[in-house]
């Protein structure tokens, strides 16, 4: 096989020039297997990785006229032949106008308008269509082979691509870190069983895949720890079952529609001031909601008196201790899913007077089944943050 050549001092008499052969582009024996996998996975899996720029429009006193610039930039991938998969906080709204580039093995460069399909902001993913006929998309759609996160293990290798500082299809590696970590969306509320890599993840891999060492997603690079703001080796990724069943709703329906119950509840020391060691405390049930169907029940106040509401004290056998708790038994929960609730009912009778404060209590520990119904159905206060 034809090699390329350099010559170079010899390293035992320096006065001697020696010929030495390197690999050529085509000449993998040099080596090692898993720099050969690597290289193969980089290969097959770059057409699919794209460059994603959202796109506002300027003044250009020079010119005089209005123009487009980019105004924040980030990673995606392509889910399927026809759509692609990235972070809400990248296109930062489900109106953005957004261009997508690829850049396929040779280098050539395709820019293509997109618009968003759908979003879900409280996981952090945004679904995006091309905006050009599907004949011409076709030749750039090249869909990642999906992965499995469930079977992911501490210690297995995972491998980054994406866009960090503008630099296009940057590659990094690195383990499987940690698994069911948890952080904050752009909804302000929490993501669970992210995955914790250490593959360097910087500013601009944002909506990049995560893969395992076969070139299959296993998540979408999400968030970083650091406090300079570059790559710190903590990194975190949305599990691909996660965004399987995100993906296919914002595929069908356009948008997420997120379940609720229909009660506004009080947790933490608030809800301990009142006599609730544990749990969460219903203030109110909405009327003609699926919490008001089930019987649940708010807390009553009169001049003299406060009647505690029911107690939630776990979702589907699954102790809550506080807001988060109740917030992961909702996880994952589609409209029309119906949860198991235990709860504490007539835990006390508060009563006030010149006396003092008294309390009576007959309590009694039921189970409620509640069927989830749409958010917009089910006015929840505290869930509208």
């Amino acid at each position: 096989m034809a090699r390329n050549s350099v010559l170079r001092p010899s390293r035992s008499n320096p006065s001697m020039v020696i010929k030495e052969n390197i690999p050529s582009e085509n000449d993998m024996m040099f080596f090692t297997e898993g720099e050969k996998q690597r290289i193969h996975v980089f290969d097959t899996v770059r057409p699919s990785v794209v460059y994603i720029s959202r796109i506002q429009q300027a003044y250009n006193p020079v010119g005089m006229n209005i123009m487009d610039i980019p105004a924040q930039t980030g990673s995606g991938f392509v889910w399927d032949n026809k759509h692609i998969v990235t972070n809400y906080h990248v296109v930062g709204s489900d109106k953005a106008e957004v261009q997508v580039t690829f850049v396929d093995n040779e280098g050539r460069r395709d820019t293509y308008k997109a618009k968003v399909r759908g979003v879900d902001v409280d996981k952090d993913v945004a679904v995006l269509s091309l905006v050009q006929q599907q004949d011409e998309v076709n030749k750039v759609l090249r869909p990642l082979t999906m992965g499995c996160s469930e079977a992911l293990r501490v210690g297995q290798n995972a491998m980054a691509i994406g866009n960090p500082f503008g630099l296009d299809h940057t590659l990094t590696t690195g383990v499987v870190s940690g698994l069911g970590r948890e952080i904050v969306s752009p909804g302000r509320r929490p993501i669970y069983n992210m995955i914790q890599t250490d593959a360097p993840i910087n500013p601009g891999n944002s909506g990049g895949p995560l893969l395992d060492s076969m070139g299959r997603l296993i998540g979408m690079n999400t968030a970083i720890y650091s406090t300079s703001g570059a790559s710190a080796g903590i990194g975190f990724a949305i599990p691909v079952d996660t965004l399987k069943a995100v993906v296919d709703i914002i595929i069908k329906d356009g948008k997420v529609v997120r379940p609720a119950l229909g009660i506004q509840y009080l947790g933490g020391n608030q809800a301990k001031m009142m006599g609730v060691e544990k749990g969460l405390l219903i203030l109110g049930v909405a009327p003609r909601s699926s919490a008001e169907m089930a019987g649940l029940r708010g807390t009553t106040r009169s001049f003299f008196s406060m009647n505690l509401g029911d107690i939630i004290t776990a979702v589907n056998g699954k102790e809550v201790l506080t807001e988060a708790d109740f917030l992961k038994g909702l996880d994952g929960k589609k409209v029309g899913d119906t949860m198991e609730l235990t709860i504490i009912r007539n835990l006390g009778d508060r009563q006030s007077s010149r006396k003092g404060t008294t309390a009576t209590t007959n309590a009694m520990e039921l189970k409620v089944h509640v069927k989830l119904q749409p958010f917009e159905d089910a006015y929840s206060v505290t869930d509208r943050r």
